[in-house]
């Protein structure tokens, strides 16, 4: 009998409206309440650069500048699912206690003064002045919700309508200077706070929220130190020395979220997907991370070859470009009779984005780099492994192709009865890859994973 196919499900209008209410009076209440504190102040500073004269005042942008607000009042109504309406409502409380709460603390002004506008402009100028102060400026509230809208409406729209809104939502951000709303500070400051509210609440993926656990694991938790004392040597750089060296305040942020990944977030505050994608916010907002992860991977693999043939088909190697795939691996596994699939073991590295090109499958088991990989996870990246090798050749990597990978597919090994022991395996992919990295505490964790896999059976797990 065949199923019946499930009705769709309808648009949240009634919750979209009620949550448009609230949102409205808590918009207004807290941005006013913020301003109005600013005004209390005897002295309210201001970040500019010598060069923001230069910029022009262009009245028509207020246009696109109060566009946003119909952008906000629609996006409610925009959402399909209450699963995306409820996450579009968390990122946008978010973003404002968070842009109020800087505010607050730290309240800034504009220091031009706006020329006189006639006409349409200037009565929406004069709008804007009847519940505006020249305060709440960084991070700009104004830019931050762009980008949480942009990445709502971008998931609505194709086409033709969509290079037409990604436009306009440019002209939107580059409204706030040419209308003399902001100082550029706001600009950069505004982006990472809308890139956070997406990265923390994002619509297909884990919540970093959720995952939070405070790590025991050593090694995570000097990984963590490490990341945190460049952290902040980088933002006490961009604070005493100011000028250009703000923009230091961006692989701050980064490597921030890359410390909290190791002590509380795990594997989550990445958000890579089995494909190895990853968000479109995780990849900004770590992207002074991830240029470093990836030309320390070149660095320390220089001069070596990008993959070697372990046995059977099953390959060992460095995180590879989709040109090394296409020029230097597809044709050693003879691509043109079988499929190849990467196993992607790395959490911090997004799979190359112009894979359609390779014929590649590819499958990512993200684990933490540099620390040990739970036994649980090195067992499922074998048992990957044994599956995609009977559909063809396999290449397992990790950033260097040294630790991680080499831990799979030496207990993968073992488990298909190609080793003997885990020694054997180890020499065995020594033999072909020198460079690897697998010391006693590697061995230990194989050991665990196997007797997990056998139910405590040894007989395979001769050291």
């Amino acid at each position: 009998m065949a199923a019946i196919p499930a009705e769709p499900t309808p648009r949240p209008w009634r919750l979209a409206l009620a949550w448009l209410v609230a949102l409205g009076i808590f918009f207004y209440a807290s941005y006013g309440l913020a301003n109005w504190l600013a005004t209390q102040r005897a002295h309210v500073p201001s970040v500019v650069f010598d060069w923001e004269a230069n910029i022009p005042f262009v009245a028509w942008s207020i246009l696109p500048y109060w566009s946003l607000n119909l952008f906000y009042t629609g996006s409610l109504f925009v959402c399909s699912t209450r699963h995306e309406l409820g996450i579009h409502v968390r990122r946008l409380l978010t973003v404002q206690i968070i842009a109020v709460t800087f505010f607050i603390i730290t309240p800034l002004a504009f220091s031009f003064g706006q020329p006189e506008v006639d006409g349409l402009p200037g009565r929406l100028f004069g709008a804007l002045r009847s519940f505006d102060r020249p305060y709440n400026q960084a991070p700009s509230l104004h830019i931050a919700l762009v980008v949480i809208l942009w990445s709502l409406y971008s998931h609505h729209v194709q086409g033709l309508l969509r290079g037409l809104l990604h436009l306009w939502f440019i002209l939107v951000g580059l409204s706030v200077l040419t209308t003399w709303q902001h100082h550029f500070i706001d600009v950069p400051t505004g982006a990472l706070l809308g890139l956070f509210c997406l990265w923390l609440w994002p619509l297909h993926s884990v919540s970093p929220l959720k995952s939070l656990q405070l790590s025991r694991d050593r090694r995570r938790i000097r990984l963590f130190g490490y990341y945190t004392v460049g952290a902040v040597l980088l933002a006490a750089m961009a604070m005493l020395c100011g000028g250009a060296w703000l923009w230091l305040w961006y692989p701050a942020v980064s490597l921030a979220l890359v410390a909290a990944n190791y002590l509380v977030i795990g594997i989550n505050g990445f958000q890579k997907d089995p494909q190895g994608i990853m968000t479109l916010a995780a990849r900004l907002l770590l992207l002074p991370y991830l240029l470093g992860a990836w030309l320390n991977s070149r660095w320390w693999t220089r001069g070596q070859t990008e993959a070697c043939e372990i046995v059977d088909g099953v390959w060992l190697g460095r995180f590879p470009t989709a040109h090394s795939l296409n020029s230097r691996v597809a044709p050693v596994v003879e691509l043109s009779e079988r499929e190849l699939t990467v196993l992607d073991l790395t959490a911090e590295l997004p799979a190359p984005g112009n894979l359609a090109d390779t014929g590649v499958s590819w499958f990512c088991q993200p684990m933490l780099d540099l620390v040990d990989a739970p036994p649980s996870d090195l067992a499922a990246a074998a048992t990957r492994l044994e599956l995609k090798h009977k559909q063809g050749p396999v290449l397992v990597v990790c950033a260097l192709g040294y630790s991680r990978s080499a831990s799979v597919v030496a207990l993968w090994l073992v488990q298909s009865g190609r080793a003997t022991s885990i020694d054997t395996a180890i020499a065995m992919i020594a033999e072909k890859r020198p460079s690897i990295r697998l010391d006693e505490r590697h061995r230990q964790l194989i050991k665990t994973a196997l007797q997990k896999d056998n139910g405590q059976d040894g007989n395979r797990e001769a050291t």
